[in-house]
């Protein structure tokens, strides 16, 4: 397997079939978490590559398959390009997780279930996220087509039509598919192909990670001289990484002593790194990698650095504990039932969730005027200016995305 290229999300709302299409698409169950398997549903990001391939014989969409041997004609297919799916929780209590996982997106499939009316709260709450944090490039998948009649089936792609009228979803190819059955993949790759590009990528700038995941690879009673040190998965945003490289992780670690909590930037070395299954000696922007490190793998265990920003050391932009927003908010509130409920001003002394990249943290209003906000963060974040941070508000029980934000200098 070649190195993936592109970054390519599974939202939409929960129980819509996000994790069975990833699976056809990759031969991955991406929820391999004890709860997960428990409820059925996926509660961390999950994640998987797979390798596009074109029979040079077949007629297109017929052409496109994940196989060596042609699907159609039994011939031998042809490499097109290596990808990476990040597969996204559904649920409404994992809104923040689901936009962790946007920030690293270069597309997006939005699966939407035929068996169910179009839309459902979280097919608007995950389709709204995309338009805020600027993801364009989106093929919509009408799934589970096999469950329901061909009358359906068409006046549920009505449904749809009529849903992303006016979005930045408006214009993208509705695929119907049964990921259960493997119907139409071959299409859904197609589209896949056609309006999910591999971006351009910046291989002149310092090596920047942006940090999803973390783990602690070694099995419990492994001798010392077996263990191995802690790793970070994520996806380098520009740059080249290589083996060997020093790397920084911002924040870093947290340190409490006498009544005070700062936090200190962990260095280390990259000692291997695992793109598209294969070891490689460098990884390029596009596509998730693993980054096995010189690390305790205490500091790296159950998703510990989820958040953070690696890259090399004294490139990374400033860590900061508060930051002046200049805010987009919508109008109305999405994903609840009441589509009644405005969203409002911003006000002093209010509690935020924001979203920095892959980091989730919470912010306390600290001014509020017009179009501005200051907020003085509870955990803090690498971030430079300029970026765009995803703000949700509580109502209710659940926190509800209500705009973006944009950090001044």
């Amino acid at each position: 397997m070649s190195q993936p290229c592109v970054n390519i999300g599974m939202v939409g709302h929960v129980d819509h079939g996000k994790t069975t299409l990833v699976s056809a698409l990759s031969g991955v169950w991406t929820d391999k978490h004890s709860e997960e398997m428990k409820r059925g549903i996926s509660i961390r990001l999950g994640y998987a590559d797979t390798t596009f391939r074109k029979c040079p014989t077949c007629p297109v969409p017929q052409c496109y398959s994940v196989h060596k041997k042609c699907p159609v004609c039994s011939g031998s297919t042809e490499i097109v390009r290596t990808v990476s799916f990040v597969d996204s929780p559904g649920h409404e209590t994992l809104m923040a997780t689901m936009l962790s996982g946007a920030a690293i997106m270069d597309g997006a499939i939005l699966v939407i279930a035929a068996n169910e009316k179009c839309p459902q709260p979280q097919t608007k709450e995950h389709l709204m996220a995309l338009n805020i944090i600027g993801i364009k490039n989106i093929v919509i998948v009408q799934n589970k087509i096999d469950l329901v009649p061909r009358e359906q089936v068409i006046e549920h792609y009505g449904q749809i039509k009529d849903f992303v009228k006016g979005t930045v979803a408006e214009n993208a190819p509705i695929v119907p598919i049964s990921a259960q059955q493997n119907v139409n993949i071959d299409a859904l790759i197609n589209a896949m192909e056609e309006f999910i590009p591999t971006p351009v990528m910046k291989l002149d700038r310092a090596a920047h990670m942006l940090i999803a995941r973390s783990f602690d690879i070694n099995k419990p009673g492994a001798s010392i001289d077996e263990i191995k040190g802690g790793v970070i998965g994520g996806t380098l945003t520009e740059g080249v990484l290589h083996a060997g490289d020093e790397l920084e992780i911002y924040p870093g670690k947290k340190i409490e002593s006498e009544g005070t909590t700062r936090w200190e930037p962990i260095r280390t070395t990259v000692n291997r790194i695992i793109a598209g299954k294969n070891k490689t000696k460098e990884a390029t922007p596009g596509g998730l990698l693993a980054v096995g490190t010189g690390l305790d793998p205490n500091i790296t265990k159950s998703d510990s650095l989820t958040g953070q920003v690696a890259g090399v050391p004294g490139t990374l932009p400033p860590t900061r504990n508060a930051f002046t927003l200049e805010l987009r908010l919508l109008e109305r509130v999405v994903g609840v039932s009441d589509e009644e409920v405005e969203i409002g001003d911003i006000k002093t002394s209010e509690p935020l969730m924001l979203n920095v990249g892959t980091a989730t943290t919470v912010g306390i209003v600290t001014s509020a005027r017009e179009m501005v906000a200051e907020v003085k963060l509870k955990r803090p974040v690498c971030a430079r200016d300029g970026a765009m941070v995803a703000i949700s508000r509580r109502i209710g029980s659940r926190w509800r995305l209500i705009g973006v934000g944009v950090i001044q200098a």
